[in-house]
């Protein structure tokens, strides 16, 4: 079988299976459930082998809700920043839970939600984030509301909250005393709501979490408060599953050795370009090259990367952790070519499940 043209995404059955089942034990020990976040990952050719472990989905759009609802099944939360007029009732249409990022959202749509469970978004006012830029509790952040007479005054209208503050967390310690603050801060408030979710960014299918003192610190709140927890992640539900295939164009040298390849960061993984970091490129052997993208865009730069030999034209690269919002940022940057979808499946098998043609690129534009 010849080997699938470049660029393309290589989803690893084997490997997202082990966070899956970090995500499987959480839920049995915690008695917490978790939903797929899908602003972080939305291929929903892997949601069959997904499913059986996670309880649902959670969106921040109308278009992510109804994919999860058709494509996911079982529990569907709604969220966004701000719903459309044009948008609410189709919304509602899918969703078990919708979720009020404002009062003002709650007051205008909350009667044509009263059907389904309904919830704020709260905004504890700190965060785990690094980055202004993804920070929820930045000055002037329009992400949720935080003072407790005017979230007391909606207790009639609503069953519970989403608290989304943590970031790429892997610090359980910082996880627990931030959570403390929280029951500190808004204990007689949630104890008289049904459900709380925390939201995603707690990176509890890293190496070395530790996953049962989180599930042990999960079921204490649920025991306190008497509510259902839910967690969202996404980045924790795919993290290493997947790598960005790519192929070497051209070799050369301006002063240090540069590999241009057949994908571009500004199209292909957007994310890294955003936050100022490099991709996760191979680092074995004594031969260093920067690997940078093929677009007119001067930045578009995945980093340094070493190999056990001289890079030649035609020679492939992985890229590894490539899962995380990149399929659902990918853009058609230059009229580069979108990368293909493809599955690896458990017994090594890869199989294509999608391609992206000139059709695709000409029918996104008018």
């Amino acid at each position: 079988m010849q080997p699938l043209p470049t660029p393309y995404y290589l989803i690893d059955l084997a490997a997202l299976r082990r966070n899956m089942e970090k995500i499987a034990h959480l839920r049995e020990a915690s008695g917490a459930k978790c939903l797929l976040a899908l602003k972080c990952f939305a291929t929903w050719s892997a949601f069959d082998f997904m499913r059986p472990f996670m309880d649902g989905t959670t969106s921040s759009s109308l278009f992510e809700l109804r994919l999860g609802r058709e494509e996911f099944g079982k529990e569907t939360h709604a969220y966004s920043v701000a719903w459309a007029d044009h948008e609410i009732d189709e919304a509602i249409g899918y969703a078990d839970k919708i979720i009020f990022n404002s009062l003002s959202q709650l007051d205008r749509f909350g009667d044509k939600a009263s059907g389904i469970a309904t919830g704020l978004r709260l905004n504890p006012r700190f965060s785990t984030s690094g980055f202004d830029l993804a920070d929820p509790a930045r000055q002037f952040s329009r992400l949720g509301e935080w003072d407790l007479n005017r979230l007391n005054a909606a207790l009639d209208r609503i069953s519970g909250v989403m608290i989304h503050y943590n970031c790429e967390n892997r610090d359980f310690a910082l996880f627990d005393q931030q959570l403390t603050r929280i029951e500190t801060e808004f204990g007689s408030f949630l104890e008289k709501l049904d459900w709380v979710s925390l939201g995603g960014g707690i990176h509890f299918t890293g190496d070395d979490y530790p996953l049962d003192d989180l599930a042990a610190r999960l079921r204490a709140f649920q025991d306190r408060f008497g509510v259902q927890l839910y967690l969202e992640p996404g980045e924790a539900s795919i993290t290493n599953s997947t790598t960005l295939e790519v192929t070497v164009l051209d070799i050369i040298n301006n002063g240090k050795d540069v590999a241009i390849v057949d994908s571009s960061i500004e199209a292909h993984m957007l994310d890294l370009l955003i936050y100022r970091e490099t991709a996760k490129l191979p680092q074995d052997g004594a031969h260093e090259y920067q690997i940078a993208g093929k677009t007119c865009l001067a930045g578009d730069i995945f980093g340094d990367g070493r190999f056990p030999a001289p890079l030649r034209i035609g020679d492939r690269i992985s890229i590894a952790d490539a899962a995380g919002y990149t399929m659902v940022k990918k853009n058609w940057f230059n009229g580069v070519a979108m990368p293909s979808i493809a599955i690896r499946e458990e017994d090594g098998t890869v199989r294509l499940v999608r391609q992206f043609s000139y059709d695709d690129y000409k029918d996104s534009l008018s």
